[in-house]
């Protein structure tokens, strides 16, 4: 859609009053038991497993791959009566280098392969160098790109450049999804947050995502109930369902379930499902796994008989 300054400029955001929903989640919500696990193998459905290091090698993908194909133990399924699901993480992400290997391990597999993009995690290279970064990445098999936005013109308030930035970048990802990320750590304001957010969604972001994980402030929960809020008013407004992905930080199981309540509160049940929800988190799928274990033997296992990639 074209770029509508009335849908954000002057929108207030109360920072005191989203610390405080943000707050009640954790202490007045619980579920246990069986229904833990219900949502915990949920959560495992949401993850994009993700591998990006200087270090990234095609072995390694390859091993991330394979947890993607089988995140949760045989042993645990069958426990948890779960042995005939096709039970899988959300997507596999990767560096742009790294996506033919990823695509290769994981055919067959119906996971699909996304990509960094855009000059990550800066995004400070040249426009035309980004453009052709997301190109590349989309040829060699990526079915998500994940973008990263120019801080400086949010910050600056230059919307207008910000929104021709990341149309562009819509259009060089074809039939791709674009996950566009906001780097909320560094927009200084709810304000400017809650700003890019609607302007990301305007330019064509199929996702909005809070980080890049190389901040230092990554997905929390104020930040990511006002980037909700956004995509709650956004749909209001034109009748498109845009996702969300929190990434950053998020390591523990309780934390997946308080981040499902947050998505089944403020937007609905749809926001429950991979094609509207990710998790950037594969640190927090080894402690799912174990409390997974839990709930199957009643016995917790130590971290290291569980496969990591």
């Amino acid at each position: 859609m074209p770029l509508a300054l009335d849908m954000f400029e002057g929108h207030a955001v109360n920072r005191s009053a989203a610390e405080r929903r943000a707050a009640s989640l954790g202490g007045r919500r619980s579920v246990k038991k069986q229904w833990q696990a219900a949502w915990l193998v949920n959560a495992v459905r949401l993850i994009d497993l993700t591998t990006l290091a200087g270090d990234d090698t095609a072995a390694r993908v390859r091993r991330l791959c394979a947890k993607a194909r089988n995140p949760i133990a045989p042993h645990i399924m069958e426990g948890l009566g779960l042995g005939d699901m096709k039970l899988t993480t959300g997507a596999v992400c990767v560096y742009p280098t790294m996506v033919e290997h990823a695509v290769r391990a994981l055919e067959g597999s119906g996971v699909p392969v996304a990509s960094v993009a855009t000059g990550f995690p800066a995004g400070l290279t040249p426009l035309s160098l980004r453009l052709e970064e997301i190109k590349y990445a989309v040829e060699n098999g990526a079915h998500e790109i994940d973008i990263v936005i120019n801080r400086e013109q949010a910050l600056r308030g230059e919307w207008s450049a910000l929104y021709d930035e990341i149309a562009q970048m819509r259009e060089a990802c074809g039939s791709a999804h674009l996950k566009a990320i906001l780097a909320t750590g560094e927009l200084e304001t709810l304000r400017n947050v809650y700003a890019a957010s609607m302007v990301a969604m305007q330019a064509g972001a199929d996702f909005i995502k809070t980080s890049t994980g190389k901040e230092g402030v990554n997905a929390t929960l104020p930040v990511s109930l006002t980037m909700i809020r956004a995509l709650r008013d956004y749909g209001t407004d034109t009748g498109h369902m845009i996702g969300f992905k929190p990434a950053g930080g998020i390591k523990a199981a309780k934390e997946a379930l308080t981040w499902q309540i947050l998505m089944k509160e403020e937007l609905g049940r749809p926001w429950l499902e991979p094609e509207l929800f990710r998790f950037g988190a594969s640190s927090m799928l080894g402690d799912i796994e174990r409390q997974l274990e839990h709930n199957a033997t009643g016995r917790y296992a130590a971290s290291s008989r569980h496969a990591i990639a």
